[in-house]
């Protein structure tokens, strides 16, 4: 079995990348098959709570205010949508639920204290939670994990160096610093990046460097593939090729042995061949739900059409054990 390091170098990373096609895919599927089930499959379904409206400006994104795009802004989500949608999503295979809000940071607000009731209720229903909300304090995170969240979900996109041309309303250190106050807290992590934003091939090799090489591998890896959004900057980026997704979830499970690599945005354009390739090379989670926030995906029924013919199975909620302040609340209600 492969060791975990935490010591990757660029040109470690990049001659694992570039290695013939089938010796990679081979190498991958090994090494998945060594560390996790491999035919089991973590599904999440990824709802937007507060949609549009964002100060940022990420090219990428259609819910940036400063672009012209066809989104509707819409509020945030009563507690009762957000658990309807939760029921709707376990009915359908998921045992977690993203909650996604177009903000560039938490503020200590009411709508805060909403998020907070939405983290207790949908844990109560004995599914994973995971919140993406933009930055957040060491003290933010920790109200979120005394609410049973289970993962945090903060992308750091592309490369340190590529960074600023996608960017500029947040610097990169912004990012890194959130991902550790969430560890602070004690929770999760979820982290990884977009593909076919106009990157080089060495800015994909930096990113996974970057993820590699943090002291504690992110739990979670999602690996998005571009969707053009009309009216934002990246609207004419060509759609990404298969064998770059594959390669890049091949490489993810290389050098990030025990993380899941979730293949994330693009699945709506990708077959179920392409899609039985990227589980072959690693890929162990995916969102599951007709909506990606804002952008279309693949239905859950499709889904488990797809898993059955390709004989994958889901995983079950909580498979490593719950978050470390459920516990404790737990153990707290038990002893009195």
């Amino acid at each position: 079995m492969q060791p975990t390091r935490h010591n990757w170098t660029k040109e470690e990373i990049s001659a694992i990348y570039h290695k013939p096609f089938l010796d990679l895919v081979y190498e991958a599927a090994t090494i998945h098959r060594e560390n996790k089930d491999y035919n089991e499959v973590q599904v999440s379904s990824l709802i937007s709570i507060k949609t549009g409206g964002c100060a940022e400006d990420c090219s990428y994104c259609p819910q940036a205010a400063r672009y012209h795009t066809d989104l509707e802004v819409q509020p945030l989500m009563q507690l009762g949508q957000v658990v309807s949608a939760a029921v709707k999503a376990k009915e359908g295979g998921a045992s977690r639920l993203c909650m996604g809000a177009a903000w560039r940071e938490v503020r200590d607000n009411r709508d805060f204290d909403r998020v907070i009731e939405m983290v207790k209720a949908v844990n109560d229903m004995d599914m994973e939670v995971c919140c993406t909300l933009g930055m957040l304090t060491e003290n933010q995170a920790q109200r979120l994990a005394d609410a049973g969240l289970y993962a945090y979900n903060h992308n750091i996109d592309t490369s340190e160096d590529d960074y600023k041309r996608i960017i500029s309303t947040r610097g990169y250190d912004d990012r890194l610093n959130t991902i550790k106050n969430v560890r602070k807290a004690k929770l999760t992590v979820c982290s990884g990046g977009i593909i076919g934003l106009g990157e080089t091939t060495e800015d994909r090799v930096s990113m996974l460097q970057t993820l590699a090489n943090m002291e504690v591998h992110p739990e979670s890896v999602p690996v998005n593939a571009l969707v053009p959004v009309k009216g934002t900057p990246l609207e004419d980026q060509p759609r990404v090729p298969i064998w770059d997704m594959v390669r890049m979830i091949a490489t993810a499970r290389i050098v990030m042995p025990n993380s899941v690599v979730r293949l994330s945005a693009g699945r709506n354009e990708m077959s179920t061949l392409e899609q039985a390739f990227c589980f072959m090379a690693g890929a162990s989670s995916i969102f599951a739900g007709d909506k990606l926030l804002t952008t279309p995906n693949p239905a859950f029924v499709d889904d488990m059409a797809m898993f059955e013919l390709l004989g994958l199975k889901t995983r079950d909620a909580f498979k490593n054990g719950r978050p470390v302040n459920t516990l404790k609340k737990t153990e707290e209600v038990t002893a009195g």
